[in-house]
């Protein structure tokens, strides 16, 4: 039996651990899945992951939960039977269990908070015999067949993983600041204040940013007494995301994504997910004459009498200075973050398999059908990466089942292969949707 290592116990990790648990209790291939994680189960969504104070709610649908969409193309003749089978791990499952459903469907289906997400992570986690490593990953060096992962638990012991393949999910940490600046807080120092009803009084308020991140962050400052809070971001306003069905049908089944241009993708992708927020923010924003819009990226950073200065450049027009009582970075996580990880030996296999020195762009058009790095012989999946070659929707919660087909696709592609080797006819992958 093959192992995946999965760095990160969110969302994906658990869409991939339970379908692989279903696949094995109806008797089909499927590796052993172990997870790694250095806070807890969905650590992301509480307030100990520094992204959250888990008070706030989430901004896609709780239904598309770890098995959406429910349309299998693992097993010929089996995929009904796996979907009927994941449903046991759905919300609703969960909100049954939990003896929450009929007041979940009374209050019109509310999103939950943040918090109540984490729980139900931990609920499908539970049900599906999660094996987890508690610890933090040092490094990820490549091994003979397959992958050499270092992790230090909370007891400061350090251990060796040898897993076959590797998925790496989650944004990274939430500590960092595009300065080091008593005034101007990390996403992380941003979210423990709050917490704690600590928040610095303050007049003039900046959150830089213009995704999801951004915008949890100003939802919580509008409910303090500022009086001014400004938006700060490159685009020329602030974008809603876009939730019709032509939208979502995107995220939710990638299956039209590869009859779409480059120039097609990248813009469904600016226009529904990049630098965008989720219309319940947007609504909450549209009645507080505070909030207001500056365009440009900040190059500096400096002091100002009591507060901070930010210069703010839009090219070709002349810079902009405007003070701040309190700065919030809020430009969310960094894509390529796990690469401070990787020793030099892997470093080297990523570059050869991206075609030189490695970048989010030749990462991201490097990712395969399976959400792997083409060209490495042992697989490496990165579905945060996956959007513009397989689709919006595997980055974030929108197409947790697909994801994890995909991401198992070689369990059975493998077994497919044995089956044609035994019965001696040539091998070949078994088909998308077989």
């Amino acid at each position: 039996m093959k192992t995946l290592l999965v760095v990160g116990a969110g969302p994906k990790a658990l869409a991939v651990a339970a379908k692989a648990h279903v696949l094995r209790e109806l008797g089909l291939p499927a590796p052993r899945v172990v997870v790694v994680e250095a806070h807890a189960v969905g650590g992301n969504w509480l307030p100990s992951g520094g992204w959250t104070d888990g008070r706030h709610r989430l901004g896609t649908s709780p239904e598309k939960d770890v098995g959406f969409p429910y349309h299998s193309t693992w097993a010929r003749g089996r995929n009904r039977e796996i979907d009927a089978a994941m449903q046991a791990f759905s919300w609703t499952s969960f909100l049954v269990d939990q003896g929450g459903y009929a007041e979940w469907i009374d209050r019109g289906r509310p999103s939950p908070q943040h918090h109540v997400w984490a729980k139900y992570l931990q609920w499908v986690g539970h049900r599906s015999d999660l094996e987890l490593v508690q610890g933090r990953v040092n490094s990820i060096a490549p091994a003979a067949d397959g992958w050499l992962v270092s992790v230090t638990d909370a007891d400061g012991v350090l251990s060796q993983l040898d897993a076959d393949e590797l998925m790496i999910t989650g944004p990274g940490r939430s500590s960092g600041t595009l300065a080091e600046h008593p005034k101007v807080l990390s996403i992380a120092a941003f979210w423990e204040l709050a917490g704690r009803r600590e928040l610095p009084v303050s007049s003039r308020v900046a959150v830089i940013g213009g995704g999801e991140t951004a915008g949890s962050a100003l939802d919580e400052l509008v409910r303090h007494e500022m009086l001014t809070v400004s938006v700060i971001s490159p685009m020329a306003t602030l974008y809603t995301r876009g939730e019709s069905f032509f939208e979502n049908s995107l995220y939710s089944d990638p299956a039209k994504w590869a009859g779409l241009s480059v120039d097609q993708r990248r813009d469904v992708i600016r226009r529904t997910d990049r630098g965008v927020f989720s219309v319940r923010v947007q609504e909450s924003l549209l009645g507080d004459n505070r909030v207001h819009h500056l365009q440009g990226r900040v190059v500096r950073v400096a002091d100002e009498g009591a507060g901070v200065a930010l210069t703010l450049r839009n090219s070709p027009r002349p810079d902009q200075v405007h003070t701040f009582d309190l700065v919030v970075d809020a430009t969310g996580g960094q894509p390529l973050w796990f690469l401070d990880l990787f020793d030099s030996d892997a470093a080297d296999l990523l570059e050869l398999a991206v075609g030189g020195p490695v970048t989010q762009s030749r990462i991201e058009t490097a990712i395969g059908y399976d959400l792997a790095v083409s060209g490495l012989e042992s697989k490496l999946f990165l579905p945060n990466l996956a959007a513009l070659t397989q689709g919006p929707g595997f980055p974030n919660l929108s197409c947790l089942g697909e994801l994890s087909d995909r991401v198992l696709r070689s369990a059975r592609v493998a077994t497919s292969e044995q089956a044609h080797r035994a019965s001696g006819v040539g091998s070949e992958p078994a088909r998308a949707g077989s």
